[in-house]
């Protein structure tokens, strides 16, 4: 049955959206594949779901071929499963609640785990039914505090996630091979352009993490990597501590001056001004900065950070919320520098910090702040800073918080060169999860000795609907999508052009033409001017388009190749046949 774009459910869009931020995003909803039902929530049009059919049966082809086994689990869970993991309360904000008519707890699934352990808990009980992999395809809930991009950053997602159950860490490590294996396939198959980076397991808990990044400059996720083949995502980098230094002959504290210095650039300003080097300037690596978080953890609890880092140096926040997760960091305001009078604002030091000094404020410092490192820093004193403060004689921190922003040209932490920066889109994440959630769940089985055993778990997921994004993103243009032929929601697309009847009746027996050699057609028949066809065609992103208009006159149609734009002129008797082969070779 040839579809007929006259009775397709679509209309395109000639203006972009007004919160389109990302090409993919303008131009899936331009296309007519998604609509915006509210911030970060989407309805799928019918050449979106082909689209995201087609993602899903490549994800499920991998899948299976590993052995695992495809369940579905409802969005709707009760709460109990996660209090027991604490991830009710670790989720905080980010988790939608709601309750029943009875007023019973529920929470709209942001990934599964629990219900996955539970229900293997349910059913298996000895090592013999180990080890076991499922996975699902699946809508996700999750209250992003800022949705944006469209697809790739929303409340309401389709993602495929997968778990693996094993007897011992060595089953474990097999099957995150197996399934690592099967992601590269996934994503060779996508055709994304992309990179395995070491990662963060975050709110998930377990060891042995790594992401699969598309690389985008619309990615959202910045990682690096150099040219010995380290890569990681920026959260997971840890740089390499310098060895102590030896400070004997560093002469005692002194103070400096320094009124209305409440930048590091002003600072040393001051100190190349009063305090010159006989070596070499003062810079911003010689000053210790000391900034001050509130973490508010999900219950509610207060509790002061303050971290040292180089003053030439700023705090990541990603990578500071990686650590401190599922707290939250944010900046002190002026109610808290009251409730700690000790922290002077914009002078202070560490002499007063740490959770044995009279302030109780924990107090961490960069890898970079071994003992014997001098620095200058503030005095505590409003308008007064000292110099040659030394790590280990004349302030002990807490312990070292690595959170400093990482840079181009920054060394890699395996001494394999300079880092590059670059951007990514984060498309599917692989954990080592261990026991947590078997541990917090009472997953066990017999062993090979009769003895209870605590199963090991992994986990694995797959952004479905952010794939769709992230191959729109990467292959479209200026002109619109332009799909690769396996994703395509359609490998041809006919247009039919002016008002000739018998162009109609000619792109018609086309269509069915290949159809019948198993081509999927779309017929583009509408009342339509040529002009808005043409340029439907290119926001549409069908491969191939088939121009039937004035050239049957001389008994020829127009092949054009939407990706390259190249134009070819074919017999009408020969048409289903060059189009379909030259599908079939591609």
């Amino acid at each position: 049955m040839v579809t007929r774009m006259s009775q397709l459910f679509v209309r395109t869009l000639r203006d972009d959206p007004a919160d389109a931020e990302v090409a993919s995003h303008r131009w899936l909803v331009r296309a007519g594949y998604i609509r915006r039902v509210a911030p970060g929530i989407y309805s799928w049009l019918p050449l979106g779901l082909k689209v995201m059919a087609k993602v899903e049966r490549i994800i499920r082809e991998e899948m299976d071929s590993i052995g695992a086994q495809e369940v579905r689990f409802p969005a709707l869970l009760p709460r109990e499963p996660y209090q027991a993991t604490n991830r009710w309360t670790e989720y905080g904000p980010n988790l939608f609640r709601l309750q029943d008519r009875k007023g019973s707890d529920y929470l709209l699934g942001p990934t599964h785990e629990e219900m996955f352990t539970l229900m293997v808990k349910d059913l298996y009980s000895s090592y013999k039914d180990l080890p076991l992999s499922l996975y699902q395809i699946q809508t996700k809930y999750r209250d992003e505090a800022r949705p944006r991009a469209g697809l790739l950053r929303g409340r309401e997602f389709v993602m495929k996630d997968s778990y693996s159950f094993d007897i011992d860490q060595a089953g474990l490590q097999a099957s995150y091979d197996a399934h690592r294996g099967a992601y590269i396939n996934i994503f060779d198959r996508l055709g994304l352009t992309y990179v395995i980076v070491k990662a963060n397991a975050g709110a998930m808990g377990g060891s042995a993490s790594e992401e699969f990044l598309a690389v985008l400059e619309a990615g959202e996720d910045t990682f690096v990597r150099s040219p010995g083949g380290y890569a990681a995502n920026v959260e997971a980098v840890q740089i390499q501590s310098p060895a102590a230094i030896d400070a004997s002959d560093v002469p005692p504290p002194s103070p400096l001056p320094s009124p209305n210095d409440h930048t590091i650039d002003t600072l040393v300003a001051r100190l190349n001004a009063e305090r010159p080097r006989a070596d070499r300037a003062w810079t911003g690596a010689d000053t210790l900065k000391n900034v001050v978080f509130m973490l508010v953890a999900p219950d509610g609890t207060r509790t002061p950070l303050v971290v040292g880092l180089p003053g030439d140096r700023e705090v990541d926040l990603k990578r500071l919320e990686a650590v401190v997760g599922p707290a939250e960091a944010v900046p002190f305001a002026d109610a808290d520098f009251e409730s700690y009078p000790a922290l002077v604002k914009g002078f202070i030091g560490p002499q007063v910090l740490g959770e044995r000094s009279e302030s109780k404020v924990r107090y961490l410092v960069d890898p970079r702040v071994v003992p014997g490192t001098r620095w200058v820093t503030g005095a505590n004193e409003r308008d007064l800073h000292v110099v040659d403060l030394v790590c280990g004689r004349d302030f002990t921190p807490d312990g070292y918080l690595d959170v400093a922003e990482i840079r181009a040209g920054d060394p890699a932490p395996d001494g394999s060169g300079p880092l590059e920066l670059a951007r990514g889109i984060e498309m599917g994440h692989i954990f080592q999860l261990g026991k947590k959630y078997a541990e917090a769940l009472g997953l066990k089985v017999l062993d090979q000795s009769g003895r209870l055993t605590t199963v090991t778990m992994g986990s694995y997921g797959v952004g479905v609907s952010r794939a769709v994004a992230a191959v729109a993103e990467s292959t479209c243009d200026e002109k619109g999508l332009a799909w690769p032929r396996h994703l395509a929601p359609f490998d041809v697309l006919i247009v039919a052009t002016g008002k000739d009847a018998a162009v109609f009746e000619a792109a018609t027996t086309l269509s069915i033409e290949l159809e019948a050699l198993g081509i999927d057609v779309l017929l583009d028949d509408r009342p339509a001017s040529p002009g808005v066809k043409f340029a439907d065609s290119e926001i549409l992103g069908i491969p191939t388009v088939v121009v039937v208009g004035r050239g049957l006159a001389d008994g020829v149609v127009e092949v054009r190749d939407r990706a390259s734009g190249e134009r070819t002129t074919v017999a009408v008797s020969l048409a289903a046949t060059a189009v379909a082969d030259a599908i079939r070779g591609d």
